[in-house]
């Protein structure tokens, strides 16, 4: 239709229009009839200065996606006075973000502005269309499904000015606008609300199952996860039998007698726990409370023991880069935890002079880097760096169980890391306190443990 009301043409546009029922009064209308400019910004980057200089650009940078302006960028006079040429932006107009971060719009509330790149902008015809409702129907789920068809460009995607001038949008009349867009604006702190919510959800959904295995093992090492079995061997005669393995080795040279002698802890008179030291001839240190180093209650038949009474560590040791090759001759070399992922060992790297050897069956445990990286060494024999130690239980059926235990504890392990390069010291895992349950029970505790980490996503 000409300006005289002449219908110059006639064309049939129902595959452009989404849903053809529209409220009485309401009608379908390109965006270029309803507002006086749509304009695109000036194909050039500003010259935008450090100052304030009175005279400011908007770019797609200076808004979020929740129609709020984040801020502005100075540029000069002359460089204002360039870029506004074809027109001013008043207060009032619609700046939207055409590229980029397509779909931002902002509603301009003060003078001297100008566009920057990426962005073009909407004056609209107040008879006819009320900006805030405009600014509604830009960012309408309908209006984004015309911008992700009409995203074009190699690079950076982009929309053109021509498919906002001739974008369908369903006008109701100018009261109802007005109306819509209050409702609208009481509705979106319920609706931020909601995606605050939603987002705490995904998130807890997405933590789940970590904090669920988190959850398994803390019971499993508190005695909560299998029901204890009179029936069973207690834990106080399956550490007595490894202390008189240990004795026996170190009798025959096969094992160095721990510093200070052998701990044990047990339970006095007065109920509290203590520890005590057994040297290789039988002399026994004075008692030591040790109550407020327990975390935790455990069942009768359990027993309190410190790491270095159940296990054997080997510390490993770097090897010079003419000791070791990337050609698959000798035995692996692992030197860290690039060497773990999920659970498992891989090799990168061998060696035909090992000196600390980690045989297979034995735990590995990253001690420095990454602290705390965990798997069996599936290898007959590997030479660990000084990255890793390995942990062999002085009883070999205990390992599933210690290996729970110190996944239990990793996050407090890691919290004694010292240096720029975290690492811990041997002392920090062999000093460490452990719930021994009964080895029957212990079998159990893994079982379960195994069971339910397979159920867990």
């Amino acid at each position: 239709m000409d300006a005289k009301g002449r219908v110059l043409s006639d064309e049939c546009i129902a595959d452009e229009v989404p849903y053809e029922e529209l409220p009485e009064g309401w009608v379908w209308a390109r965006l270029e009839d309803c507002c006086s400019v749509i304009v695109d910004c000036p194909h050039s980057t500003p010259s935008y200065l450090a100052v304030e200089t009175g005279y400011s650009a908007i770019d797609t940078n200076c808004m979020d996606d929740d129609w709020h302006l984040t801020g502005l960028r100075s540029l000069s006079q002359e460089s204002y006075e360039k870029r506004t040429m074809r027109y001013a932006p008043q207060a009032g107009d619609i700046v939207f973000s055409r590229e980029g971060s397509i779909g931002r719009s902002v509603i301009l509330h003060e003078g001297n502005i100008c566009l920057g790149q990426r962005v073009m902008l909407l004056s609209c015809n107040e008879v006819l269309l009320f900006n805030r409702y405009c600014q509604a129907a830009l960012s309408s789920p309908y209006a984004w499904k015309l911008y992700r068809a009409a995203n074009i460009g190699t690079g950076v995607k982009h929309i053109n000015v021509s498919m906002i001038k001739t974008m369908l949008v369903p006008v109701p009349p100018l009261a109802e606008q007005r109306r819509i867009v209050e409702r609208v604006d009481e509705l979106m702190p319920l609706v931020e609300e909601c995606g605050k919510l939603e987002d705490a959800r995904e998130e807890m959904d997405a933590s789940l199952p970590g904090r669920l295995r988190k959850s398994v093992l803390q019971i499993a090492v508190q005695g909560k996860l299998v029901p204890q079995d009179p029936a069973d061997e207690p834990a106080s005669a399956l550490l007595e039998r490894i202390r008189g393995q240990r004795r026996q080795l170190v009798a025959e040279k096969k094992m160095k007698a721990p510093k200070g002698g052998e701990s044990v802890v047990f339970r006095g008179s007065d109920g509290r726990r203590y520890e005590k030291r057994i040297d290789a001839k039988g002399r026994e240190s004075k008692p030591i409370c040790i109550e407020d180093e327990i975390p935790f209650e455990i069942p009768d038949s359990w027993e309190w023991t410190r790491l270095e009474s159940v296990i054997v560590l080997l510390s490993g040791t770097d090897l010079k880069p003419s000791q070791y090759n990337e050609k698959n001759e000798g035995i692996p070399y692992l030197t860290g935890a690039s060497n773990f992922t999920n659970g498992e060992l891989i090799e990168n790297r061998w060696t035909i002079e090992p000196s600390r050897i980690s045989n297979k069956g034995e735990l590995l445990f990253t001690c420095k880097g990454t602290v705390g990286e965990m798997a069996i060494n599936q290898f007959d024999a590997a030479h660990i760096a000084r990255q890793i130690m390995s942990i062999t239980p002085c009883e070999y059926e205990m390992l599933p169980y210690i290996a729970l235990s110190l996944k239990a504890m990793v996050e407090d392990i890691k919290s004694h890391a010292k240096g720029v390069i975290p690492g811990i010291e041997r002392n920090t895992l062999l000093a460490r306190l452990i719930p021994i349950p009964p080895l029957a029970e212990q079998k159990r505790i893994a079982g379960k443990s195994a069971e339910l980490f397979g159920k867990i996503a």
